[in-house]
Order: structure tokens, then sequence, then C-alpha cells
């Protein structure tokens, strides 16, 4: 019996997707790795991990890719996931819109592009795409109002596309994610010396770190990931990462303005 085939996007050492690659691989699944230079991911190959170029926001990229895991597999893919982000985290009144188009590219269209592309791979397969979501999605993170609206995006997109693909047995699950240690927080980003919020530079510097500092190990997220996915109870999301399960009571339980009054920045500003 053939083994199950999987993809994952934005593999580099240190990320999220690196760890999901190496449990995959753990469990027993045929894992293509990809990343934009493959150089860059040869930890993965020196597994045995199967090590593919991608570009995410190039349709060329994506569609050499799809041909190339094709040839590979007869046509099937059991499991999608997409995992390559960009993180921009920078007051909504001092974005650069060349960043949030970039942003947008990836974690938005990026995602669409690659589940056009191997939609007809995963329902000969009668398979699965997993989103690697975000709480960003579905809470107020403060200065993160670009890099929010994508995750929120994507947990849209999602909720529509597993209706779609629902009659061709093709499963759609999220993973509304949460604090984790990865990659992801690595830009510097500085405020403008015109930024309104100069005067809490220092508590706007913190915060986009913070999600480092409190995130639970990645490979302690992936071990969990991956038995969720493996495991056939097909939720059509999860919650996983630090503060996931509280964000997921308060969203679910408490009313709207004291969920958002617990984000602010109010009482640090004056």
């Amino acid at each position: 019996m053939s083994k199950k085939t999987i993809l994952i996007t934005g593999t580099n050492p240190g990320g999220i997707g690196n760890s999901l690659a190496r449990e995959f691989h753990a469990k027993g699944l045929r894992v293509f790795a990809t990343a934009r230079n493959t150089d860059s991911i040869t930890d993965l190959a020196d597994l045995g991990i199967e090590t593919l170029s991608l570009e995410v926001t190039d349709p060329d990229s994506i569609k050499v890719l799809k041909e190339e895991v094709a040839s590979r597999t007869s046509g099937k893919l059991d499991y999608l996931v997409n995992n390559a982000g960009r993180n921009y985290t920078v007051p909504a009144t001092d974005i650069d819109f060349e960043q949030v188009q970039l942003t947008y590219e990836v974690n938005v269209f990026g995602v669409m592009r690659m589940c056009q592309a191997f939609t007809p791979l995963l329902i000969e397969a009668k398979g699965t795409i997993v989103q690697i979501g975000s709480l960003a999605g579905v809470m107020p993170y403060v200065f993160g109002s670009v890099y929010n609206s994508t995750k929120a995006a994507l947990h849209s997109y999602s909720n529509t596309l597993r209706v779609e693909l629902e009659p061709f047995d093709v499963k759609v699950v999220t993973v509304v994610t949460g604090g984790v240690k990865s990659r992801i927080a690595r830009n510097d980003w500085q405020l403008p010396r015109d930024s309104i919020y100069l005067p809490i530079e220092a508590e706007y510097l913190r915060r986009t770190k913070h999600s480092q500092e409190v995130g639970m190990p990645n490979e302690q997220y992936a071990k969990s990931v991956v038995s969720q996915v493996l495991g056939g109870r097909h939720k059509r999301q999860f919650w996983e990462g630090s503060f996931s399960y509280i964000v997921w009571f308060l969203n679910t339980f408490m009313p709207a303005k004291i969920f958002v009054s617990g984000l602010s920045i109010r009482s640090e500003h004056h």
C-alpha cells in the first residue's frame, strides 16, 4: 500500500512548516516540503523528505510545482497544508501599501492559488486541505490590522471552500493558531518618525515580539496538529498554540465589548 502524500508550503528551518514536515514524515507520510530556495531546507532532504521550490506569489511557480507533484503521485494528493505566511505588524495609520499588498499576496492570494491548482489532485484522493490560520483572524490584535485582516480573509475563504468542496469529498480544516515560536516575527518593523504612536514606541516594539516570547515550541505545536489532522475526527477547525483556548472561550462566551476592551492600549497611551 502506497504512503499517503502531503504537500506543505513554507518549511524553512525554525518555523512551523519545518516542524510539521518532520512530524508528518515521522508518522509515515510521503512529504513534499517547499521553500523559495531548496538549499534552505536541506535539513529536511537529509531526512528523506522530498524538497521542491515554490514561490507562492508566482502563478507559474505554482503551476510547475503542481505538474511535478502530479507526476510523482499519479495525479493524487492526500493533504495540502497551506502554511507559508508573512507578518506585518504596523499601526493601521502607518501602513505602507506595498507591504500590505505583499502580505495579502502571500497570506491570501497565494493560498487561493494553491487551492485552485491542487484541487484536482485532492479530489482524486478524496483529500484534505489544512489551512494554518491564526488567532489574529478572530481577535483585534493591536498593531496587526493588516496581518489580522489577511487571516480573517483566510478563515472566511476556507469556510466557503469547505462547503464548495464537500460534494467532492475534499475536507477543509482550519488551524486557528495561537502563540508559537516561529520565524514569522523575525522582521524588525519600525514606527515612522511622524507616527501618532511614537510616544509609546517601546510598547509597540514589545508587542511585535510578544507572541515569540510566550509562544508554544513549534515542535509541540506540530505534534498536536499532526495528531488531530490524522486522527480522523474531521473538525472544521481546531485551536492550537499559546492562548488559543482562552481566546476561543472569550470569543465564544464573552460579550464583544469586554473581549475587545481587554486588548486595548488606551491605558498605556494616557
